[in-house]
């Protein structure tokens, strides 16, 4: 590993699963036409690899049952049901 792969690797800091939840959930949303990426505008209408990146968050919050903080285990419900939401919006477009 390079010195600059080193320290990028460093900026990033530690994961946790908030943020692993975000990332799934951020591609999802891309994916249903609602979330931009920076740089590239609204996000493109993709509506199996969004339904593919929902089942994930899904499967990761029954796998998890019981071993979540209650801050986790709000927000991975919150994020679910906002997701359906979206993706059914963007299904029925």
């Amino acid at each position: 590993m390079t010195e600059i792969e080193k320290e990028n690797a460093a900026d990033l800091g530690p994961v946790n699963f908030s943020e692993l939840i975000l990332g799934f959930a951020s591609a999802a949303l891309y994916y249903t036409g609602d979330s931009a990426i920076e740089g590239k505008g609204k996000g493109e209408i993709n509506l199996p690899l969004a339904k593919h990146n929902i089942d994930i968050v899904n499967l990761l919050h029954q796998k998890t049952k019981g071993n979540l903080s209650e801050e986790e285990g709000k927000l991975i419900d919150e994020i679910i049901v906002d997701l359906r939401e979206k993706y059914s919006s963007a299904a029925k477009s």
